[in-house]
């Protein structure tokens, strides 16, 4: 089995940390999202330990919201000890509704918006990552007028190519984000953040991208970033007190995936920054980092019922279920890879041949193509494991269908987190005219 928190109890169910997933269909319902919190609480440990282990009791890890956001886990990330990074005014709607210490808050955007940033401020929030001069702009207007001196990252971009999907690769010199160090525009930011009175610039900030399974180009881009701070040091005696390297580590979806080493991945970057460091002679700076999908990915499975099982002679079998690309776009958009298991044969041979399609009026809203499942009749549970991270924080009501609840289990602990949406929410904002 792909996860220890998996297995088959004696009615051949496949189980989530003790709990029979055919049962939780049964009484919650599907498509259901179904969260470890065990598992989530290990995940966090092992970011949150190693990096005061390797860098110090200031560093930490800050959870990247958009990978997975409601109150709930906002409130379990911070009895964890990590921070937040977070990408709108929704997701800090969000966290402020949970209870999150704002101090602990880092705001991301390539596009924040004169209210956006207002409502950052009066909430609070610790670190802009700022990602261009129109937005210093406003920000420094604004942090007048609230009559404080705002704390601040810049967004670099460190031209570093971490062999992703080419969508989800974020630190390449003509991306979106931030200002290149390459095209001297990284300089230029520098320089006139440092100009500007109502604005305390901390550090940098980098993200190279994600599902990365090696610490190479992690190394590669803390050398990028440190050698540009030491650049920026020499040139204007500001030496930058936070380093912050983005995300990215990849998780397996699939057995072919390699296993990673979170831990050690995280100290020989570590090791790597200090030497780098003592080269440059540059002082240590606290290094933050920003997990997402290696926080919540592995932790949740979705549960779906079988509708139909139709095959296709000299073609495809396809096997429907009551979920798809509303609550799981990223096959469509990716073709990511997926481990599904017929929940409730789990203990049967996986040896029918079949693509998993989702309820959407669309030929494209598939969940995976040629896996090989127990194979399944109508009614059965299915289930798609590893659902946690880009599942139900890219969920949307195409079709208008209603979004799935979630649900979190561990040993002896069953809670419903988020309520399945209902028919009448679909219709909540509509007005009659």
């Amino acid at each position: 089995m792909l996860y220890p928190y998996l297995s088959v109890n004696e009615k051949g169910h496949l189980t989530i940390a003790g709990h029979d997933t055919v049962d939780l269909a049964e009484r919650y319902g599907t498509a259901l999202f179904v969260l470890n919190v065990d598992r989530l609480r290990e995940n966090c440990r092992v970011y949150v330990n190693t990096m005061k282990e390797c860098f110090g009791e200031d560093s930490m890890p800050l959870f990247a919201s958009k990978s997975l956001s409601f109150t709930g886990i906002y409130r379990l990330v911070n009895e964890c000890g990590m921070g937040t990074d977070i990408v709108s005014p929704g997701e800090l709607y969000t966290a402020l509704r949970a209870g999150f210490p704002m101090e602990k808050a880092f705001f991301h955007g390539n596009n924040k918006t004169d209210e956006d940033i207002d409502f950052a401020i009066r909430s609070g929030i610790g670190y802009f990552v700022v990602d261009n001069e129109d937005e210093l702009v406003s920000l420094n207007r604004i942090a007048e007028k609230h009559g404080i001196k705002q704390k601040i990252l810049l967004r670099i971009a460190p031209g570093i190519d971490p062999h992703t999907h080419k969508a989800i690769m974020t630190g390449s010199v003509d991306s979106k984000f931030g200002k290149a160090i390459a095209t001297g525009q990284a300089k230029a930011i520098t320089e006139y953040a440092l100009s500007l009175e109502n604005v305390e610039l901390c550090g940098f900030h980098c993200h190279i991208g994600s599902q990365i399974f090696d610490c190479q180009p992690f190394c590669d881009a803390a050398d990028s970033m440190l050698k540009f701070m030491a650049d920026i040091k020499a040139q204007f005696g500001y030496e930058a007190k936070i380093l912050n390297l983005g995300g990215g580590f990849g998780v397996r979806y699939v057995e072919s995936h390699p296993s990673i080493d979170i831990a050690e991945n995280i100290r020989l970057v570590a090791n790597h920054v200090k030497t780098a460091c003592e080269r440059l002679s540059l002082a240590v700076p606290t290094v933050l980092m920003e997990p997402g999908r290696s926080i919540v990915a592995d932790t949740t499975t979705t549960l779906y019922t079988v509708g139909s099982v139709k095959e296709i002679p000299g073609f495809r079998n396809f096997v429907s279920v009551d979920g798809g690309m509303a609550d799981n776009p990223r096959y469509a958009l990716y073709g990511s890879e997926y481990t599904v298991i017929t929940a409730s044969k789990a203990a049967d041979p996986c040896d029918y041949l079949c693509t998993i399609a989702g309820r959407c009026c669309e030929s494209g809203d598939l969940i995976q193509e040629d896996v090989m499942i127990a194979k399944p009749q109508r009614g059965d549970i299915v289930a798609v494991l590893t659902t946690g991270a880009y599942n139900y924080s890219m969920a949307s009501n195409y079709n208008r269908l209603p979004r799935p609840a979630i649900l979190l289990v561990g040993k002896g602990f069953e809670k419903l987190a988020v309520k399945r949406e209902t028919y009448e929410d679909l219709c909540r904002l509509d007005l009659d005219f």
